[in-house]
């Protein structure tokens, strides 16, 4: 069948068409985004505005005609941070559905660390033992370690670029004492979530996934993106360490340039590198690798695990708990 996952994150909005079935590899057909930062359409009341709702619904519009051109049988839309937070989310999420027809899931933090794992256990498989993957978004930072398919810990912390970068720096390129102030922050903030890993053991595979992680890798030497997924791609915290030396003295218009940087998500870079090198520090990890899956992958593989005809339509769409025994919030 052709899925649809609609990714409605806090930068942009991502569709993702794949050609899958139960017990088959996703086929990539199609990809397109709109950068619509709505994270940075929060009021200081806490409400996303009245512009940023309003491109919201345009962008699913768009990407609703997209996914109908296409042949998509099914289309999966969900939220995370930006819209989760928003304490007029469902007036948002009731326009939205209003005006487009299609019905928004807010995803819980846990839920995206839960689903990301999915993700990364199945494009690695069961020899890869114990897993520990880190994930930094706009707006948090997820992180999962288990053996099984479901994580045994799926924690989110609100550490992800675009937040880290909003509310920790004021300049650009931001000064040395921010970048000092920050680091010992993230270092603070962390601290918990190092020692509920810990109890866990050592993992067996450290991998890290999503646009954050894989610039990062690609800014420190790693294949670029049309050498194909299946390149081995790492992070050492060697590397980082050089890279934030160099990066954190840029404007996020020259960052923009940088081969792998995309210009959305150029002013977050220095942040995301620090969240990355704190949560790696942390967790006293020398080197991660990267996986290509992540949390749309996730939802795809949740899905299919469902596609058994006992799914709930309503409107004719498939009402899916993207998480076993819960509704996404």
């Amino acid at each position: 069948m052709r899925l649809g996952v609609l990714d409605v994150g806090s930068n942009t909005v991502h569709l993702l068409v794949v050609d899958a079935h139960r017990g088959a590899h996703p086929t990539p057909m199609h990809s397109e985004k709109a950068v619509l930062r709505l994270a940075e359409q929060i009021t200081r009341n806490g409400d996303l505005s009245r512009a940023g709702a309003d491109s919201l619904v345009r962008a699913v519009e768009s990407a609703k005609a997209a996914a109908a051109r296409l042949g998509c049988e099914e289309v999966m839309a969900f939220a995370t941070s930006a819209v989760r937070e928003a304490k007029n989310a469902p007036k948002v999420l009731a326009k939205v559905q209003e005006q487009t027809g299609v019905e928004l899931r807010v995803l819980s933090g846990i839920d995206e660390s839960r689903l990301t794992f999915l993700a990364v256990r199945r494009w690695f498989g069961w020899s890869a033992g114990k897993l520990l993957v880190l994930d930094i978004g706009g707006g948090s930072l997820e992180v999962a370690m288990g053996r099984d398919e479901e994580p045994d810990l799926a924690e989110s912390l609100p550490l992800g670029a675009g937040r880290t970068t909003r509310t920790r720096f004021q300049h650009d390129p931001p000064t040395r004492s921010e970048l000092i102030a920050t680091s010992a922050w993230l270092e603070e903030q962390l601290a918990p979530l190092a020692k509920k890993v810990a109890k866990l053991g050592e993992p067996d595979r450290v991998v890290a996934t999503s646009k954050t992680f894989r610039s990062l890798a690609r800014l420190t030497g790693a294949a670029p993106s049309a050498s194909g997924p299946h390149v081995r791609r790492t992070l050492t915290d060697t590397a980082l360490r050089q890279l934030i030396a160099f990066i954190s003295r840029m404007t996020a218009h020259d960052l923009a340039q940088l081969e792998g940087v995309s210009a959305s998500r150029a002013h977050q870079l220095v942040a995301g590198a620090l969240v990355a090198q704190a949560t790696m520090r942390a967790l006293s990890l020398e080197e991660l690798e990267i996986c290509p899956w992540a949390l749309r992958e996730g939802v795809i593989l949740r899905r299919l695990d469902h596609s058994n005809g006992a799914d709930e339509t309503v409107g004719g769409s498939a009402r899916l708990d993207l998480v076993d025994g819960e509704r996404a919030r």
